[in-house]
């Protein structure tokens, strides 16, 4: 569909140059002077800027600093992404803690969708409970989307759904959420560029997953996945089961540490608003590109830090990626 990105990193331009054969046929040639190419790397980091509350869309280059491992790096590329094509897929949670609030969630993901996808944009939805189930494909068709958002319903007995979309671990379980992390990163969005966006709605909890919460997120960050949150748990089912809901560290983990932020809901009502302010934020991203001084492919975690000239601006941006490997 598009030209994957390498472990975090695109290749801004590649150039092959082959000399014509001699007389005495290409062997004749030492293998410097029949093929020449050349690799220019680039990491690119989707940013949104704050004033407190409020989102700065009019910045320019010069007013971002940019540093990978303590290390200052020029920022070769710049542009304001209000118009950029949107690669998206929305997981929705449907395990049984999530009973009394799917059906609002179900009307604000559809009204999002009618809000933000537009004609050049992809788009995909899924759900996770016993497992991962991809339900529409990326389209940009609207109608089908918010069909397949219309078709999830709560599971969390039995032996779930069969056969499952994805290779899932098959443990008699009901939330898998690292597992649809790693999976929409993996096998949705792997193959994709540009803006990648993963739109969590589930209380963070995880039970059965075959991934780790490690390897969910490091899957997201080799592909370039921005996820954002919204945190909306139902405590009264926690609380009949004897059970604490702890997932609020889990969603900040992955959502901070890929550029989204955790959106928290304390009442199912506030979906909407919460799909408002992803879809205000994807119009105000700025995309900064910059080729690494480090250029070692040794596979290993690079810390990347974006700030502003104005100090007092707060910066969401992706923390790190990790280096091609040879």
């Amino acid at each position: 569909m598009a030209v994957a990105a390498l472990l975090g990193v695109l290749p801004a331009g590649s150039v092959r140059a082959r000399q014509a054969p001699s007389p005495g046929g290409a062997n004749d040639l030492p293998p410097a002077a029949q093929t020449l190419k050349i690799s220019v790397e680039v990491v690119n980091v989707y940013a949104v800027v704050w004033d407190h509350k409020r989102l700065v869309p009019n910045l320019r280059k010069e007013d971002f600093e940019l540093t990978e491992d303590n290390v200052p790096q020029s920022i070769k590329y710049f542009s304001r992404q209000t118009d950029t094509p949107l690669t998206l897929v929305i997981g929705v949670d449907t395990s049984p803690s999530q009973q009394r609030v799917l059906p609002i969630e179900q009307e604000a993901a559809k009204n999002f969708i009618r809000q933000v996808i537009r004609p050049k944009d992809l788009a995909s939805v899924l759900h996770f409970d016993l497992q991962v189930e991809l339900l529409q494909d990326f389209t940009s068709d609207p109608n089908r989307l918010s069909r397949a958002v219309d078709e999830m319903v709560i599971n969390g007995g039995g032996q779930g759904p069969l056969p499952g979309t994805f290779p899932t671990s098959g443990r008699a379980c009901c939330t898998q959420l690292y597992d649809a992390v790693y999976l929409a990163s993996t096998d949705l969005l792997k193959q994709e560029v540009g803006r990648k966006v993963l739109i969590l709605l589930t209380d963070g909890v995880d039970a059965g997953s075959k991934e780790t919460l490690n390897a969910a997120l490091e899957a997201a960050q080799r592909n370039n996945v921005i996820i954002y949150s919204i945190d909306i748990a139902d405590r009264a089912f926690y609380g009949v089961l004897g059970m604490a809901e702890n997932g609020d560290s889990v969603l900040g983990k992955l959502s901070n540490e890929t550029g989204g932020r955790v959106i928290r809901v304390s009442r199912a009502s506030q979906t909407a608003a919460a799909f408002d302010e992803i879809a205000n934020e994807l119009r105000t991203q700025y995309l900064l590109g910059y080729t690494p001084t480090n250029s070692r492919h040794d596979g290993t975690y690079r810390r990347i830090r974006v700030r502003t000239v104005n100090g007092n601006y707060k910066v969401q941006a992706r923390r790190g990626y990790y280096a091609p490997l040879d």
